[in-house]
């Protein structure tokens, strides 16, 4: 049973969309998209959906060719980053590309934008990327792009803690270097986990307003709190314990962004690989449109039947702050799924229990999400076992019940 909101929660709220309408949250995304990819087994007639975040999952997507991806974002930011970085695919070398993308600075950047990138973009996308494209110069201390957006700041802030504590530092950085799971392991559990979940870092994470920041509105945040009696600070130093530990296909990449604030050749999200990179410019890339708006929004005006839909985490919040808005997004993916889609989604919580409060249908007929959706709990298992990010305690594989 859901609590009524208290004006603290409402105060939250506002704070939450004030932040999310104001800037972009997020600098790189926060799930595998390997994973993703086995769950979705995307092949060439599919049309997949994506909520745009960063727009790294959509390019690790279109690797698999599908037929179309839709990128879509309420926040028109977000959808500036892609199209940055479709502009970057379709205009620049391999080298550029990466010096922007990969590494997060380029010492020609304003140059490139200007004479390659600019015209490319959207009027809103232009316009944000003319303010902003001094985050790909590189700055003072080495910083990079990896350090703007909210998600960056909080990231900066975190390496600037890791200065004032070198011990901990250091056995950052012998993590990132690791060539073993089993040395990973050891270096967290001996350098790491003692000195980093405890103290002010705890305390910080323990504030909504940071939470607010990352893109964690209190509705999220409290799903993990019913799961995890220490809270954020225990349900991320287990997430982060976890990530160290079954990354079996490869060195989780969001990780090294955050830490060291760059990927590099050997860790980084597959579009960053030159041969990926190569297909994505040869065609690939030019499947994906990206579209500013909600969910609802763009399958309500849509002709198109979708057959692979990926909604991140937002039902967390959106089962609490808007329920009824829930209830209309998942109306909207029904009338459009086709007859063999599949629906992934994550969730703070390992068992949300909104799956059995989100209702879709008419009058009587209405039945629960949970009815309504066929789920494969033991594929979700088996694959959440090799998430490199494990970021989140539920991932969840449906497919929509003919």
């Amino acid at each position: 049973m859901t609590r009524a909101a208290t004006l603290a929660d409402r105060l939250d709220q506002k704070v939450f969309e004030a932040i999310y309408a104001r800037a972009l949250i997020y600098n790189s995304c926060w799930e595998d998209p390997a994973v993703d990819r086995r769950a979705l087994g995307i092949g060439a007639a599919d049309t997949v959906l994506v909520i745009t975040s960063a727009g790294c999952n959509a390019l690790d997507y279109a690797l698999d060719g599908p037929a179309r991806i839709h990128a879509v974002d309420a926040n028109p930011r977000q959808t500036a980053l892609l199209e940055l970085k479709l502009a970057g695919i379709r205009r620049l070398d391999f080298d550029d590309f990466f010096a922007a993308f990969g590494a997060g600075a380029h010492r020609e950047f304003e140059a490139i934008y200007r004479t390659a990138l600019r015209e490319e973009l959207s009027p809103f996308a232009r316009d944000y990327w003319d303010r902003h494209w001094r985050w790909f110069a590189p700055g003072r201390g080495g910083a990079t792009f990896y350090g703007h957006g909210l998600s960056g700041c909080f990231a900066r802030a975190f390496r600037g803690y890791l200065a004032l504590r070198p011990r901990l530092h250091e056995g950052v950085e012998a993590l990132l270097e690791a060539r073993s799971l089993e040395e990973q392991r050891e270096i967290y559990d001996r350098e790491i986990a003692p000195r980093l979940w405890s103290g002010p870092l705890a305390w910080t994470l323990s504030r909504q307003i940071t939470m607010s920041v990352l893109g964690v509105p209190r509705a999220q945040r409290e799903e993990v709190e019913r799961q995890h009696a220490g809270g954020l600070p225990v349900s991320c130093a287990r997430r982060s314990s976890t990530s160290c530990v079954s990354c079996r296909s490869g060195r989780t990449t969001s990780g090294r962004s955050t830490c060291a604030g760059r990927h590099t050749l050997g860790c980084c999200p597959e579009y960053l690989k030159k041969p990926n990179f190569l297909a994505l410019k040869a065609g690939l890339a030019g499947r994906i449109s990206t579209h500013t708006c909600t969910v609802t929004d763009f399958l309500q005006r849509t002709e198109a039947r979708v057959s692979r839909f990926v909604l991140l985490d937002h039902m967390d919040w959106m089962s609490a702050c808007q329920p009824a808005a829930l209830a209309e997004e998942w109306s909207a993916i029904l009338a459009r799924a086709s007859a063999s889609a599949r629906v992934i989604f994550r969730s703070a919580h390992a068992q949300p229990t909104y799956l059995g409060r989100v209702t879709v249908g008419e009058g009587r007929a209405r039945r629960p999400l949970a009815e309504v959706l066929e789920f494969h709990p033991a594929l979700a298992a088996r694959l959440q076992a090799l998430d490199r990010v494990h970021t989140y305690a539920g991932f969840h594989i449906a497919d929509v019940r003919a």
